[in-house]
């Protein structure tokens, strides 16, 4: 089984079977639109225009699971990244990551790649301490923490990287290039 197996939808409804995607180096990520974390938009929309030609696609999936932080509707997120990033890499259906009535495509890759810890950096030790007050045990479980958590996945289908958001935005860079 690989990411291939799955099927994402757009804000129409229409299916999406990554099958489509075949092929190519995905970079798939849970995102919000007000969140500390969404000017990230702006580096993978660089990333996307930098290296879709050399067989990158960026998938975004709007989620509303940390802080309520993409309340709008599919429509007024479509609106808020355009206007803001100018961003063009396929954008997804508001969709939950966590619990009952997550994508199935968000339980494989978390089954595939399971939390790994945070960078030790500001944002990284700020979200350890609020993890750590609302689930001393958050370490152990693979669920995504929260917003623009992004996994890599490889030319064959395969998850081969997690990102937690306080990454930073220029190690994902060198990742995603090395799988180009």
């Amino acid at each position: 089984m690989n990411v291939y197996d799955f099927l994402i939808y757009k804000p129409s409804g229409e299916e999406v079977p990554l099958k489509a995607f075949e092929g190519k180096v995905l970079l798939i990520v849970n995102t919000a639109t007000g969140c500390g974390f969404t000017p990230q938009y702006e580096a993978l929309e660089a990333m996307y225009r930098e290296f879709h030609e050399k067989g990158l696609e960026i998938i975004d999936v709007p989620c509303n699971q940390f802080g309520g932080q993409t309340p709008g509707s599919d429509e007024d997120i479509h609106a808020f990244c355009t206007l803001h990033y100018n961003t063009t890499f396929p954008q997804m259906r508001k969709s939950l990551v966590n619990g009952e009535g997550e994508l199935p495509l968000y339980s494989f890759l978390k089954s595939e790649k399971g939390f790994e810890g945070l960078p030790d950096n500001k944002m990284g030790n700020l979200l350890k301490g609020m993890f750590e007050a609302a689930d001393p045990l958050y370490a152990s479980k693979p669920d995504i923490k929260w917003n623009f958590t992004k996994f890599l996945v490889d030319r064959k289908g395969n998850v081969v990287a997690r990102f937690e958001p306080p990454v930073d935005m220029d190690k994902v860079k060198e990742a995603v290039e090395g799988l180009l």
